[in-house]
């Protein structure tokens, strides 16, 4: 089978992106697996082989077709939007309006089946909205760019995989949008892409939305009962393993042990407490829903130490990996490049 061609996203020029790229781009492994097509600005990425000392050499290319996907050869489709004098580590429109660029013409390339897989580098919210783009993050900038009315964040770290009903909204607005309908689909949703990581029979716990689960209406105004019991219903009827409502103090305990594939999370935190605590480093981001594939690193820009060449590229190259895991087989390998 032909090595998936994988578009990774540059992010925000002043964050550590540019960095994390490059380091990934030099392990050997990232080529035997795949394809890797940077999607973003040559310079920056020359500046950041620089700074971590990396031996590579960038070359431009328009497109996948034009690359040569070589070990020591960084592919970029350089869309060439990035000053050179803009500074590591400070808040700009510019690297706001350059993130949403890459996106841009990365989901363009995947809705083409010109790429596989996006794999997205750390974008800054502030500056994203600075440049005018106003996203609460990548998640709702992906679904808008390809059409999808409704998408879900998927985090997995190692030994937990949790999906999420809700994610950028304030807790009580939170409470209000949860329903049995949702939290539903959130739960196919996830279960479909566990099949199609080869997890034939996925396990899946579903928290309560209060603490204990409303222990039998003791907490709450029945929210369990309302909200979450019809969709388990429905789903088990369908055969899908969902079990729940299950208190959330300590469901991710026992999906870490080995009881459960697939958590699901009511809200923001109550799903990425956990994940973190298991370690950003290694914390992987996936949009589910969506008509392309599309993973990123579980970290931020991490201003504080952009352009010093100490940030982990751990996370980027499971985000690599998961991508090849979850992109569409290609038929014939065509004698490209090693």
């Amino acid at each position: 089978m032909e090595r998936p061609i994988v578009g990774i996203t540059m992010g925000d020029a002043a964050g550590v992106g540019p960095e994390i790229i490059v380091k990934a781009l030099t392990v050997p492994e990232v080529y035997k697996s795949s394809r890797p097509l940077v999607i973003g600005d040559a310079d920056r990425l020359r500046r950041a082989a620089a700074i971590v000392g990396a031996g590579v050499e960038i070359g431009v290319v328009n497109g996948p077709e034009d690359a040569g996907f070589t070990f020591g050869v960084i592919d970029c489709v350089d869309l060439d939007c990035v000053p050179a004098d803009l500074p590591f580590g400070e808040l700009s429109a510019q690297a706001g309006e350059g993130a949403y660029r890459f996106i841009e013409r990365a989901v363009a390339l995947a809705v083409e089946r010109r790429i596989d897989a996006i794999c997205t580098a750390p974008l800054n919210k502030e500056a994203l909205h600075a440049a005018g783009h106003r996203y609460p993050g990548h998640t709702e900038l992906l679904a808008e760019l390809t059409g999808t009315d409704e998408v879900s964040m998927m985090l997995s770290a190692p030994k937990l995989r949790v999906i999420h009903v809700t994610t950028h909204i304030g807790l009580v607005d939170a409470v209000r949008r949860i329903e049995a309908g949702l939290v539903e689909r959130t739960v196919r949703r996830g279960h479909a892409t566990l099949i199609k990581a080869g997890i034939d029979a996925p396990r899946i716990a579903v928290c309560g939305i209060n603490p204990h689960a409303g222990e039998n209406g003791l907490f709450g105004h029945g929210e369990e009962e309302e909200k979450v019991v019809p969709a388990i219903e429905r789903l088990r009827a369908d055969g899908i393993d969902a079990q729940g409502p299950l208190p959330a103090d300590t469901v991710f305990f026992r999906a870490v042990r080995g009881d459960f594939d697939l958590v699901v999370a009511m809200y923001h935190d109550q799903g990425h407490g956990p994940v973190k605590v298991m370690g950003l480093e290694a914390g992987v981001n996936i949009t589910v829903g969506l008509p392309v594939i599309r993973t990123s690193v579980d970290h931020g820009t991490a201003f504080d130490i952009a352009g010093t060449g100490r940030a982990d590229h751990a996370s980027l190259l499971e985000a690599i990996r998961q991508a090849v895991e979850l992109a569409p087989e290609r038929v014939d390998d065509g004698g490209r490049g090693q």
